[in-house]
């Protein structure tokens, strides 16, 4: 794989538009709601999870963060295999082990095989996203259809995890908690069966081969890193710990030293040379990391705490959805018209406020308070996410596309696994602290504190007084450790939007094919 060079852009005749390719981007997105949908509807099946195969409060997290963990392992040999063997080629393959692996998680029956299911759905996962982003970088030549066409990929996203909740609530509210995950199997048939006709296949016209020590010690690197921090975050510092956190370590310095010797590497590190590549990535990454936060236990405050059914539940999240679809179709006219840094910082800074806002969050905190702070979320993310993801994937040739969406992806599902294990063990660990009422019994108190789920469920057994008591506490202390983890979140992002600030400066989105222009820090579009 060439890398490319760092000069200015030659003047080129742009490439002819290709046919049909709005038709194609429709596809592309079935991917993007398949794999939104999914991660959407685990958090609003959590409760009727939880209830039926028990896990602990770790097992939960194993659950929620799993696939997360795989997926950020598999993202970069998995872009780079759709460079080498064809980007259509493994969607449409990764698309049917996705419907396939689905089942699997639908009929889990204990803890441990749910773990191992959302695992293997992290493999096929890892397949999908990157092979979207890199179909859209070659079929949009026009750099202001290819930010439309991003911006539609980052709507349908946002709707996804929209219609997850919504869709998934219906089926909670009629069928058991495996249902949700069976909805992924007619969307991935239409996929496969519209995709062969319409898609047209691309990849690297010489790619090298696919290394296979590097696919090891990416995918070693980032789990070992990752678990070494969730556990860490959970039970405090220990020496297999911090073990498993020098070794990820020392096996990602030896990946990326392996990267540049490689005449055909992996990925091609000189990437990260380039300021506004290295900065939308960061963003990215650090933006999910303080949102996970909020993401993964909201379902479970406005059901749990909240006492709303689950169609309630998700129609209440809707505004950041919408949020979200309105700022990323606007967000490529927006960067254009004023700045990327500024659209970028100016809509992590929206989320940082709207997550210290819920710093003060009670149990009974009126919907207006929460579906405002959802809209804020939605459209700060909206306009950071769209652009982050034009920068990056604008920035390298077509040839490596697949890659560089991965890094992109990869920084969005590690972002994720580390919020969830940061964030997720901060909540976890303050709601294990409240105490139970002396009258509850010992075994009911222990599942009380094991995770709300749990104390729902204690409550239930116990005579009225009692069993509302304890499930005050719990309650309490649930929605104590949510604002503290809310609070992190907003000043996590408050510090992304300060660095997007100075990382992006100068940066600019291409114009349109009449005015291709070199970029201001030397990247070839």
């Amino acid at each position: 794989m060439t890398g490319h060079t760092a000069t200015p852009q030659q003047a080129v005749a742009p490439e002819a538009p290709r046919p049909g390719r709005w038709l194609a981007l429709t596809v592309l997105v079935l991917a993007v709601l398949l794999v939104a949908v999914d991660a959407t509807v685990l958090g609003l099946a959590t409760p009727f999870l939880s209830e039926d195969l028990r896990p602990s409060g770790t097992q939960l997290l194993w659950i929620g963060d799993i696939y997360s963990f795989v997926i950020a392992g598999l993202l970069v040999s998995m872009g780079s295999l759709g460079d080498r063997i064809g980007r259509k080629k493994l969607l449409l393959t990764g698309a049917v082990a996705f419907g396939g692996v689905s089942v699997l998680n639908a009929y889990a029956s204990t803890p441990e095989m749910m773990i191992a299911a959302r695992a293997l759905l992290g493999v096929a996962g890892a397949t999908l996203m990157p092979s979207t982003l890199a179909l859209i970088r070659n079929l949009f030549h026009d750099p202001r259809e290819r930010s439309l066409a991003i911006g539609i990929w980052g709507a349908m996203a946002s709707a996804g995890a929209a219609v997850g909740p919504v869709v998934g609530g219906f089926l909670l509210e009629n069928f058991w908690w495996g249902s949700v995950f069976l909805i992924n199997l007619p969307v991935m048939a239409v996929l496969v069966l519209v995709g062969l006709k319409l898609l047209p296949e691309s990849k690297d016209p010489s790619p090298g081969p696919w290394d296979l020590l590097s696919v090891a010690l990416s995918m070693v690197g980032i789990v070992a890193v990752v678990y070494a921090v969730k556990e860490a975050a959970a039970y405090g510092f220990r020496w297999n710990y911090l073990l498993a956190g020098v070794v990820g370590l020392l096996v990602m310095l030896w990946f990326v030293r392996r990267q540049l010797k490689l005449p055909k590497p992996l990925l091609d590190m000189r990437l990260f040379h380039h300021r506004g590549f290295s900065g939308a990535v960061l963003a990215d990454l650090l933006t999910i990391l303080g949102l996970s936060g909020l993401v993964f236990f909201l379902s479970q405050f406005l059901q749990l705490v909240q006492g709303r059914g689950p169609l309630e539940a998700g129609l209440a999240e809707l505004p950041a959805a919408v949020g979200a679809v309105t700022a990323g179709l606007l967000a490529g006219r927006a960067a254009r018209r004023w700045s990327v840094r500024s659209v970028v910082a100016g809509g992590l800074a929206a989320i940082a406020v709207a997550l210290a806002a819920l710093a003060w969050l009670h149990a009974d905190t009126a919907y207006p308070v929460l579906g405002a702070v959802l809209l804020m979320v939605g459209v700060g993310a909206g306009f950071s996410f769209t652009v982050t993801a034009d920068v990056i994937l604008s920035s390298v040739p077509k040839e490596q596309a697949g890659a560089a969406s991965a890094v992109s992806e990869t920084a969005y599902e590690l972002g994720a696994a580390l919020g969830i294990a940061l964030l997720g063990s901060i909540v976890t660990g303050v709601y294990r602290g409240f105490h139970a009422p002396a009258a509850v019994p010992d075994r009911a108190a222990a599942e009380a504190h094991d995770s709300l789920g749990g104390a729902v469920e204690a409550a239930a057994g116990l005579p009225g007084g009692t069993g509302d008591a304890l499930l005050s506490s719990a309650r309490e202390a649930f929605v104590e450790g949510l604002r503290i983890a809310s609070g992190i979140g907003a000043a996590v992002l408050l510090a992304t939007a300060a660095a997007a600030w100075f990382l992006l400066r100068g940066q600019r989105l291409e114009e349109g094919s009449g005015g291709h222009e070199a970029r201001p820090d030397g990247l070839a579009p």
